[in-house]
């Protein structure tokens, strides 16, 4: 996760230079800046997650530059999750959240109501789960 971390690093640097530059640019415009900050922050986010991983699990067989397709082999890929309902239980409650933010209060509650849960079985889903 070496080479994934550089990008995301190179991506955050990239947002923090041009937040940095447009805040001196316009100064009269404090969404822009705010919004290439927080672009240049969720950017940080993921760099620092995979840096994390890559010093937390080492290098991996992609990762080797000479590296042949049977280094791979054995390698457990990580954990992958049978069907479920929850992605799209979560995305109906995405939904109608943002619907309800436009047409009403009433179908954002409902929104959240159909949300929470999903949200709730994305978390507790594997929650016995030894690893």
């Amino acid at each position: 996760m070496k080479r994934e971390a550089i990008l995301f690093g190179g991506v955050t640097a990239f947002f923090a230079l041009s937040a940095l530059i447009y805040g001196w640019w316009s100064a009269y415009d404090p969404a822009g800046t705010a919004a290439l900050t927080i672009a240049a922050l969720m950017a940080a986010l993921i760099t620092f997650y995979l840096t994390y991983q890559y010093r937390r699990g080492g290098t991996r067989p992609e990762d080797d530059d000479e590296g042949d397709m049977a280094d791979g082999a054995g390698h457990p890929l990580g954990f992958f999750p049978p069907s479920t309902a929850y992605p799209v239980l979560t995305a109906v409650g995405v939904a109608v959240t943002a619907l309800g933010v436009a047409l009403g209060l009433w179908l954002f509650f409902i929104g959240v109501g159909v949300l929470i849960p999903g949200v709730c079985g994305f978390v507790f889903q594997f929650g016995d789960r030894h690893t």
